[in-house]
């Protein structure tokens, strides 16, 4: 059975470009000299500058994070837009260039055009080897193109880098299944429901590996 390319792919959602946005400092006004500020009561707020201000969580600790609300949340609907965040975190490289490989990567894959997103794909691996999402890509594209081999092989290397990719652990499954590995399939399947519990993906997916399962052990 094939795996739907939207799927494979961390669901085809494609990398979001994070745009950060200047914001002007206003200079404090100059305090006379000798002059001593006073009635700073606790009810005071004094603006904060950027120097105290929490720096913004990076990729890495937003899936952190999301893993963690996966495992506690207890609503399909909630699952399913936690996975969504997910996956958009997966395709930030942290980099304007591999972000941008990924982009024409996924392009090219859309228009059938497996040659030039190969060369886009293993010049994205070449030049960010730890990035997760440029091995996941590649084994969808790999995929695609009836390579279940190298598919396989790249999904390893997502998952050294990344050992919950749901992308990548249902991948897996879908070409254990295809190759009628359908107990090893299950359980790559639950491998993904152990993350995302309320998954509805998974779980549909679990669920008929479990009756086909069973309907050959009748």
């Amino acid at each position: 059975m094939r795996l739907p390319a939207t799927l494979f792919a961390s669901f085809a959602i494609a990398a979001l470009s994070a745009e950060t946005e200047a914001r002007a400092e206003s200079p404090a006004a100059p305090t006379p000299q000798g002059q001593v500020l006073q009635d700073a009561g606790p009810n005071d707020s004094a603006p904060k500058n950027k120097a105290q201000e929490a720096p913004p969580q990076s990729p890495a600790e937003l899936r952190a994070e999301l893993y963690a609300r996966l495992a506690a949340s207890h609503d399909a609907d909630e699952t399913e837009g936690l996975v969504e965040l997910l996956t958009q975190t997966y395709a930030q490289s942290g980099s304007d260039t591999g972000d941008l490989l990924l982009s024409r990567a996924r392009k090219a894959m859309g228009e059938k055009e497996y040659v030039a997103a190969g060369e886009i794909l293993d010049a994205t691996v070449a030049l960010l080897p730890d990035w997760a999402e440029g091995w996941n890509a590649r084994a969808t594209l790999r995929y695609l193109d009836d390579d279940f081999d190298g598919s396989m092989a790249d999904i390893a290397e997502t998952l050294k880098r990344e050992p919950r990719h749901l992308g990548a652990l249902m991948g897996m499954s879908h070409i254990l299944e295809a190759r009628d590995k359908k107990e090893e399939a299950l359980k790559v399947c639950e491998r993904a429901l152990a993350i995302a519990p309320y998954w509805q993906a998974a779980e549909t997916t679990a669920e008929r590996l479990r009756a086909t399962i069973a309907g050959q052990e009748l």
